[in-house]
């Protein structure tokens, strides 16, 4: 998760007043290119960097003039043309043929470190908003948070015209909070990978040899019973959740227990003989589940990328549900359009405050 924004906040908020940092973020792209408009990293004064803008390819060189930016205080912008011979990005022979402009911010305490400090908190409290940059013309620095409104950002980044400019308006969320239910060896690669996403998880597991907090790092563990959660763990918090107990009685409780829930996802490990079985204990048909869900039960769960090991299946559901978090497909990008796929259109777009 060293790339989530989430994470380069909070590697910052420790070292705010101790380094020098400067901001990166994209904020118009044309063609192919590796990163979209919202991106951001964050550059230091010992000549670190954390996060991507590119694939790793252009890095050293916005690292170049954010150390320029950090000693003169003023913001400017970078344009890296891949289609462009005489372009500093072509001649490294990145080959994507795309444009990307990137805008580069002093994070100072006289601008409020571009109030990235509160920008961390909304995500702390799972509270969504926007945050704004101003796109300079003579080296202005400036940046605020938006709240979202009880809806929640939607759309890209896009950039708006104020008065005073264009601002590149992104929309921030929180991490995704993973709920599992069941705690066994298995389980161990899912949490693993799902942090990796950047994703919030908790294990639910009564079991006394399971849910400890050793094998599942950076997780919430749940030592009670799955209908017992909603005394720990508010439950509104959750955006999916997988159920793999193992145990019919235990996955029937889970299922009882989420079957009432605004989630993303929920899905349950096993083939379609015991998913009737569990839904059958919890008195529940899929017809009836499915009605009282946001979104279809999964079960089986996970795409058909063979394999039959926990880690196969892990990588299997989490592709699965990155998928269902971010409106993917989940088919094979060489089958899809190659426009639709690849390319953006010379954005972001224009529009009024």
């Amino acid at each position: 998760m060293a790339n989530q924004l989430t994470a380069l906040l909070d590697l910052w908020y420790g070292q705010r007043r101790e380094r020098t940092w400067v901001l990166g973020s994209i904020y118009r792209t044309a063609g192919p290119c590796y990163r979209k408009a919202g991106a951001m990293m964050l550059f230091d004064d010992l000549g670190r960097h954390y996060g991507l803008l590119s694939g790793g390819c252009l890095e050293a060189d916005i690292q170049r003039h954010a150390r320029q930016v950090a000693h003169s205080g003023a913001a400017k912008t970078l344009c890296y043309d891949g289609s462009d011979e005489d372009d500093f990005a072509f001649q490294l022979g990145i080959g994507c043929g795309g444009i990307v402009h990137i805008l580069l911010q002093p994070v100072q305490a006289d601008n409020d470190y571009l109030q990235l400090g509160r920008l961390r908190e909304q995500l702390q409290q799972r509270q969504p908003c926007y945050y704004l940059q101003k796109i300079p013309v003579n080296g202005e620095v400036a940046a605020g948070v938006e709240p979202a409104g009880n809806s929640g950002p939607t759309g890209r980044a896009t950039l708006v015209q104020r008065e005073d400019g264009d601002w590149l308006r992104t929309p921030v969320t929180p991490p995704a909070h993973i709920l599992v239910v069941g705690a066994g060896v298995d389980a161990r690669p899912m949490a693993q990978l799902f942090r990796t996403q950047g994703w919030q998880v908790s294990l639910c597991d009564p079991r006394p040899a399971n849910a400890r907090p050793a094998y599942f790092p950076g997780c919430h563990c749940y030592s009670c019973p799955p209908d017992e959660l909603s005394q720990h763990l508010d439950l509104s918090h959750i955006d999916a959740a997988v159920i793999m107990s193992h145990n019919l009685e235990l996955d029937a409780a889970a299922v009882r227990l989420l079957q009432g829930q605004h989630l993303r996802y929920l899905g349950l490990l096993g083939p379609t003989s015991r998913r009737d079985r569990v839904l059958a204990l919890a008195g529940t048909s899929l017809t009836e589940l499915n009605r009282n869900l946001d979104t279809p039960l999964r079960a089986p769960i996970g795409l058909d990328i063979g394999g039959e090991l926990p880690e196969s299946i892990a990588l299997s559901t989490c592709a699965e549900l990155h998928a269902v978090l971010h409106g993917g497909s989940g088919k094979f990008i060489t089958d899809l359009d190659e426009s639709a796929a690849c390319d953006e259109p010379a954005g972001p777009r224009r529009v009024p405050a």
